[in-house]
């Protein structure tokens, strides 16, 4: 069996590829119905719940790849919360061709049940 670190970094890496994959299902499996988070798209603002973020699962699919990779990741676990802080860089392709851009991430897991839930994230550009 693998350390709660070991689990929750697994779950943050499923969770970024659900979000690559536009798979909406699998996202949901893995958050909250409650989610919280500061993000750019939120311009500023707490957004709890998962509506905000299917805004943008819905959208057509770009035709373009994506793919998120966890880098400097660091795992702490306190009791049945999970926190998991890391640089986020995503290569895409643009017009222009492709890039990497980045963020800094800090997503908060809670342990209830035995089953690890995405309850809290801050996603901010480095």
């Amino acid at each position: 069996m693998s350390s709660p670190e070991q689990q929750l970094l697994d779950l943050s890496a499923q969770l970024l590829q659900a979000i690559d994959a536009g798979n909406w299902d699998a996202y949901t499996k893995l958050c909250d119905p409650r989610i919280s988070c500061f993000e750019p798209e939120a311009e500023g603002h707490l957004v709890v719940g998962l509506p905000f973020h299917k805004f943008y699962f819905d959208l057509p699919p770009s035709g373009r790849k994506q793919l998120s990779s966890i880098s400097s990741p660091h795992v702490e676990v306190i009791g049945d919360v999970g926190l998991v802080y890391y640089v986020r860089l995503v290569q895409k392709t643009t017009d222009a061709g492709p890039i990497t851009v980045s963020s800094n991430e800090t997503r908060v897991w809670k342990r209830e049940g035995g089953t690890w839930r995405h309850i809290h994230f801050h996603r901010s550009p480095c």
